[in-house]
């Protein structure tokens, strides 16, 4: 990701050099070794079959939901499955039409280019892509004012596969060349338990049962979230009094406690927002730039990173006035129902 440190929840923010290292480590290879998302990874191992056995490019696909649900080892999966190189960059990093050009120009016949962030693509550069999916076709333009030219070159046929937190951001006229467009979803305790089985395997830690579910009911139903407890989970188990014995329930219940992580997977940031919206602003409704100011951080880490995980499980609403918060989140920090009840005002 491409957001400056600090700029995200500390569970679910940028990864350090070392911790994306790691990551790369723990992500499958094959959708064989992909945990979750069952319905998702059935039809898209019928769509790579189809077009292998078509011997064409794999039609372009776009992967959209909330961070660290996969969309990126999705990418390098599909690239695997299908046998060919995988392109990564960018939204933010492609500037200039110019930039996008000279990628596409340099694709080999069926290779993969995944573009994280698509969202934040410059309209200039989007309009590049159009022509690009759609008839394999790179449109440019020679030279400057009354003398300028357009010319149109032949691209080798390619698959592009976009990912975005926030598809409702993306334009009609890119969406819809993208021949498949899937959502992935929040991961039950089940299949995270699973994922971090495979990846304790991996790192060579020994994890029992009742640790295991413990970090995943803690994992805000996301695999990266899991991965990331279970390395400072280790780390504890590393240096505690019963190093070398694995990680029990006792010894991920301290980490998680020292992590500032509770039962229900909030961190800091979770709890200083729904406290601030709660004890400054009488459980709401308030506007999103008014409820970052309060806890010191930015709207779009809280509209794409915390809220919605809140949302989703029910203790944050949105409403056309603002966000407010609901009994539940008040009955999980502790205080006292609201007055009146807290459904949201009527308009």
């Amino acid at each position: 990701m491409s957001d400056l440190p600090g700029s995200r929840s500390e569970l679910t923010g940028g990864a350090l050099p070392e911790e994306t290292r790691l990551d790369e480590q723990l992500r499958p290879r094959s959708l064989d070794e992909m945990v979750g998302q069952d319905r998702l990874r059935e039809n898209l191992a019928v769509f790579i079959r189809a077009a292998r056995e078509r011997g064409e490019p794999l039609d372009h696909l776009l992967f959209h939901g909330p961070p660290g649900l996969g969309k990126t080892s999705l990418a390098h999966v599909v690239a695997h499955e299908l046998q060919v190189p995988l392109r990564t960059t960018s939204g933010p990093a492609i500037e200039r039409a110019g930039d996008l050009a000279a990628i596409l120009s340099n694709l080999e016949e069926g290779e993969v280019l995944f573009i994280d962030e698509i969202h934040r693509l410059p309209p200039t550069v989007e309009e590049i892509l159009y022509p690009a999916m759609e008839d394999f076709q790179l449109d440019i333009t020679i030279g400057h004012g009354p003398g300028a030219s357009a010319m149109r070159l032949d691209l080798r046929r390619f698959t592009l596969i976009g990912a975005t937190t926030r598809a409702g951001l993306l334009g009609s006229p890119l969406r819809d060349r993208f021949g498949w467009v899937a959502r992935l979803e929040y991961y039950p305790p089940e299949d995270l338990e699973r994922i971090l089985a495979r990846s304790a395997r991996l790192l060579d830690t020994l994890l029992e049962a009742e640790a295991c579910r413990e970090i995943a009911r803690r994992s805000r139903g996301t695999p990266r979230v899991a991965n990331r407890l279970l390395r400072r989970v280790r780390d504890f188990a590393q240096v505690g009094e019963s190093r070398g014995a694995g990680v029990d329930r006792e010894t991920a219940c301290f980490a998680l406690e020292r992590l500032d992580v509770d039962e229900l997977g909030f961190d800091r940031l979770d709890r200083a927002l729904l406290l601030a919206l709660i004890e400054k602003f009488d459980g709401g409704p308030t506007g999103l730039d008014t409820l970052a100011a309060a806890v010191g951080e930015d709207r779009g880490t809280l509209e794409d990173v915390v809220e919605p995980y809140l949302i989703q499980h029910g203790f944050l609403t949105r409403t056309p006035r603002g966000r407010v918060a609901t009994a539940r989140s008040r009955e999980h920090l502790g205080l006292p129902a609201a007055r009146g009840g807290d459904q949201p005002p009527l308009l």
